[in-house]
């Protein structure tokens, strides 16, 4: 863990081969938090946990000028970049699965149990991009349980608090998704 939060300083610092020295450290703990996250998805689901790594990666290293405060700022920065790329994925999808032009959807008037994996995502989205502009502290938690797998410990950890306040912070922003996604909040 020391030596995630030194190359992260150094990245941070302007060593460029430091950013290169990250990768295989991290790689087997983004590797295991994307392969929970699949583990999620529909059968017959094409991206692989190894692809969403490499994607998540390619967007997080990009223009080599991106730096992190510590460990728990990369991989939230980690889990989001997962998330961002399996939304634009289901919305990529859906696009070509309903034709592209259609005409938007209230989700009020949608069935949530009736709807297809990728149909999920875009609402706990929607969703997640309401709670964040509410409630920021839960929305970070809900990105690293829902969109990356992350046990309650594992964020508590990450974000530096108590795992009875993630436990609670989580069935909280769990009952507010459900109900926004319902159409009642």
């Amino acid at each position: 863990m020391k030596e995630i939060t030194l190359m992260l300083d150094a990245i941070s610092a302007g060593d460029s081969r430091a950013s290169e020295q990250l990768l295989p450290v991290v790689y087997d703990e983004l590797r295991r938090l994307a392969g929970i996250r699949m583990a999620q998805e529909a059968a017959g689901h094409t991206l692989q946990p190894t692809a969403l790594v490499h994607e998540a990666w390619l967007r997080l290293s990009g223009d080599g000028g991106q730096s992190w405060q510590n460990r728990a700022h990369f991989f939230g920065a980690a889990a989001e970049a997962m998330r961002r790329i399996l939304i634009e994925r289901a919305r990529r999808k859906s696009r070509l699965k309903r034709g592209s032009g259609q005409a938007l959807l209230d989700i009020a008037d949608l069935d949530v149990a009736a709807t297809m994996p990728d149909d999920k995502i875009l609402l706990v989205n929607e969703a997640l991009e309401q709670l964040k502009a509410e409630d920021p502290e839960k929305a970070q938690i809900v990105m690293l349980k829902f969109f990356t797998g992350l046990s309650n410990e594992q964020v508590a950890e990450i974000l530096k608090v108590n795992e009875r306040t993630v436990r609670r912070q989580w069935n909280f922003a769990k009952a507010w998704l459900f109900d926004c996604i319902r159409g009642k909040n």
